[in-house]
């Protein structure tokens, strides 16, 4: 019985296949068009694809050429192609603005984008993009099933930038060998809390700052070490009023510490 049934399923396999080739080879685009949509519907993205790619020229202007579209642009979703979906996508929205796919398919359009985007550590134009792409879509459809989605993503892809931009200004401090790097380290601090004025790295970019105050105040020239001890003191009160994290705040404390010893010296000599 299970032989049976082995041989059974190769002949459906076969079959199948056979009927893709002739469909493929075929000058008859209905034949496309209703294999293509079964296909589609089976969740055999590349197949469907594949015979979807030769009969869209000839769908323009027809009644079937917005379901096409919109499974042709859904197929290059499905087969993680997110340049091409995006693109089509797009298409598919100024082409077909009052269909009733229209809400999904600029969804989608946006989640291409959001899905192009790179890890944090790589150049960000994608990751731009797709936020753009998303605040459109969140401000034109205010009300959509999909809008709790969409602002998640917006929200990961934030999140991302802002790493992106504190990750950066911490390694000013990890490899300063001059002070224009500790100097550059709390510019990049400075713009990230501007910039991203409720940033999850509020704390630990208010810490660096102090830090490379601190390190660019007790390694610094004499004429110029009282004004730098006294903005970085400046910085240890201002990191405190947020300081949640015991390990971070424990070293803001030992710098502290000696900043106010050097600052006691400048005291006496007055």
């Amino acid at each position: 019985m299970r032989k049976y049934f082995a041989i059974f399923g190769l002949l459906l396999m076969f079959s199948s296949c056979s009927e893709f080739q002739k469909a493929l080879k075929s000058e008859d685009t209905k034949t496309k068009f209703e294999l293509g949509t079964k296909l589609y519907e089976e969740g055999k993205w590349n197949k469907a694809n594949r015979l979807f790619a030769q009969i869209v020229p000839n769908y323009r202007g027809k009644p079937q050429a917005e379901k096409l579209m919109f499974m042709y642009s859904n197929s290059f979703y499905e087969l993680k192609d997110y340049h091409i979906s995006g693109y089509q996508f797009d298409r598919f929205v100024t082409a077909y603005a009052n269909s009733e796919k229209v809400e999904q398919a600029a969804f989608l359009a946006a989640k291409s984008y959001y899905q192009l985007s790179p890890i944090y550590s790589k150049e960000q134009a994608e990751t731009i993009e797709a936020i753009e792409k998303l605040q459109l879509f969140i401000n034109r459809y205010p009300e959509s099933q999909y809008l709790s989605e969409a602002n998640e993503m917006v929200k990961e892809l934030d999140y991302k930038l802002e790493k992106k931009d504190f990750e950066i200004g911490k390694q000013y401090n990890y490899t300063a060998r001059v002070s224009i790097d500790y100097l550059a380290c709390i510019k990049s601090m400075d713009n990230l809390l501007l910039k991203y004025p409720g940033t999850t790295f509020r704390e630990e970019a208010l810490f660096w700052k102090l830090d490379s105050a601190y390190k660019l105040a007790v390694n610094s020239i004499e004429s110029k070490k009282e004004e730098r001890v006294n903005t970085a003191l400046t910085y240890y009160n201002n990191y405190m009023k947020s300081a949640k994290d015991e390990e971070l705040k424990e070293q803001a404390n030992q710098m502290n510490t000696e900043l106010l010893e050097l600052q006691k010296q400048y005291n006496t000599k007055s």
